[in-house]
């Protein structure tokens, strides 16, 4: 079974479809440009915006084990896939600052820019965005669909990466 396969699966049995999404809206096309943080073993006191190569590099080569999910990070994560035109990414952004803050050394949180890493995005089968990839320390992760306020984004960190 390929990796986009894999994924696409991962992403329709897990989806929160009834959650707030943007789906099929207009991009927007300015010329504006957003700086990269490359990924550090620093704690994360706000989310790193990630590219391909960091993914590939820190939390999961997917082009080395197509078939495996092999987590490569220390500690949990957030992946937040996300647009810049995009309303529900806008409204869950202080949260996840403010989450990223309260939860620094505990759990990472990443954004990737799906207009940017449209090959990431395709790779995880991103249909509607926001879209977070929460990633345990231990077994498979576990996609999730739509803009959610900070109290059930910190509900799900506690249950799906801190197990408590």
């Amino acid at each position: 079974m390929n990796t986009k396969r894999i994924f696409t699966l991962l992403v329709l049995v897990v989806g929160f479809m009834t959650l707030v999404s943007c789906k099929g809206q207009a991009k927007n096309n300015s010329n504006e440009t957003t700086s990269t943080t490359e990924v550090t073993g620093k704690q994360a006191a706000a989310p790193v915006h990630i590219t391909k190569a960091d993914f590939l590099k820190k939390i999961y080569n997917y082009e080395a084990n197509p078939n495996e999910w092999k987590y490569l990070g220390d500690k949990p994560a957030i992946i937040d896939f996300y647009a810049d035109w995009c309303g529900p990414c806008k409204m869950i952004a202080p949260s996840l600052e403010q989450l990223a803050k309260e939860y620094a050394g505990q759990i990472n949180i990443y954004k990737v820019d799906v207009d940017k890493e449209t090959e990431l995005a395709q790779a995880f089968g991103i249909q509607g965005i926001p879209a977070l990839l929460y990633i345990p320390m231990e077994g498979k992760p576990q996609m999730l669909q739509g803009a959610m306020p900070k109290d059930q984004l910190k509900e799900k960190i506690e249950s799906i990466l801190l197990k408590k």
